[in-house]
């Protein structure tokens, strides 16, 4: 298998997918991404990323365009529930001369490595899923939704939490489990001085990120307890309730929630699978196998760096399962701390277990994930 090319199908075209579709277009692999939404389409606001991915967009030969699309920063202002600013964490930068982390939109990111992966050569193929997967040994078949039938060398599950491949694989391991905790997403007008990230601590937790020139994004954490769902109509007012008792600053911009179409919403779940990751042909990445909380700001991140750490493996191993065994040693401690260090915020805020101090959590993972992959 060493320097020979596969033939491979990526199952999902979200971060992951498409980042491995990169990392194993550059290698001469054939490459086919299928992806359930006809639309290709993502939710409309923005996303953090740390130094970690800066890095990694630097290795996947990304680092122009992805810098061209969001904005970049360094700092990390930690904020008191009542609005004081307490601490400043500066991240550390990783690659030379570009700013540590970057605020971009969902729609911006996505554009990025979508071009990127069909200019690299890969085909898409959008309103697909893979109904069957029959491994022999040799090679895998996908049977897909439209009828088509297409034999694969290997195949990649980045299908998210939900992960129907990650079900067919391991139909006894536990699923996501849902925390107690939400996040509420909505984007403002970006006031020319917010140029960092600006965290406020409480047991609604609050974060400002810069997204573009014109833009940033607010998330709010808030305890749900029974894990209620709210419909579309009335969402905005039901944001503003959740921000009644946070900072001025915060009450102030809540004011300008009013579009219910532009309030993403989504209950917080986690899952940590145990080793191994793959099952024959067929190897899980992402959310697919990891889902952590946005409270470290590393769910995409930990998923673009399993693309590049499993186009390594790949690329030096013998057979497919010695390539995902080492892929998964390599990446499991690391995820689990993302996971279980995310968690501990999000309990802490909840009264689910003991608060964490956010300044001293983020200069820990700041330090763990500029280790080398």
């Amino acid at each position: 298998m060493t320097n020979a090319a596969l033939s491979i199908l990526v199952i999902g075209g979200g971060i992951g997918g498409l980042t491995a579709a990169i990392a194993l277009r550059r290698d001469g692999h054939a490459v086919t991404v299928i992806e359930r939404d006809p639309k290709w389409s993502v939710y409309g606001v923005g996303i953090i990323q740390q130094a970690n991915v800066v890095r990694a967009m630097e290795q996947l030969g990304l680092l122009q365009d992805y810098l061209a699309a969001g904005v970049g920063f360094d700092g990390v202002a930690i904020h008191a529930p009542d609005g004081t600013r307490v601490a400043t964490v500066t991240s550390p930068r990783l690659v030379d001369g570009v700013p540590a982390n970057v605020g971009i939109g969902r729609p911006a990111l996505h554009k990025v490595l979508g071009d990127r992966t069909i200019a690299a050569g890969a085909i898409v193929r959008l309103g697909v899923t893979a109904e069957r997967l029959d491994d022999d040994g040799t090679g895998v078949t996908a049977h897909f939704s439209d009828g088509g039938m297409e034999r694969f060398d290997i195949v990649v599950g980045a299908d998210g939490v939900y992960s129907k491949t990650r079900k067919a694989l391991f139909p006894d391991a536990p699923g996501p489990e849902f925390t107690g905790q939400a996040v509420w997403r909505y984007n403002f007008k970006r006031p020319h001085d917010l140029r960092d990230l600006h965290v406020y601590n409480g047991p609604t937790g609050v974060g400002l990120v810069p997204i573009s020139a014109d833009l940033m994004y607010m998330f709010a954490t808030t305890p749900e307890p029974g894990n209620p769902t709210y419909p579309t109509a009335g969402l905005a007012a039901a944001m503003r309730e959740k921000l009644a008792n946070t900072a001025p600053a915060i009450r102030e911009l809540a004011m300008q929630i009013t579009d219910d179409s532009g309030v993403v919403y989504r209950p917080l779940e986690v899952l940590m699978l145990d080793q191994p990751w793959h099952k024959g042909r067929v190897v899980l990445l992402g959310d697919a196998v990891h889902a952590t909380t946005p409270h470290l700001g590393q769910g995409a991140g930990m998923a673009i760096e399993d693309s590049i750490v499993l186009a390594e493996e790949i690329a030096k191993a013998d057979t497919p399962e010695s390539a995902f065994t080492a892929y998964a040693a390599r990446r499991f401690e690391r995820c689990r701390y993302i996971v279980e260090s995310s968690l501990a915020i999000c309990y802490g805020q909840i009264g689910k277990g003991a608060l964490v101090d956010n300044h001293k959590a983020t200069a820990a993972m700041f330090a763990v994930t500029a280790q080398p992959i």
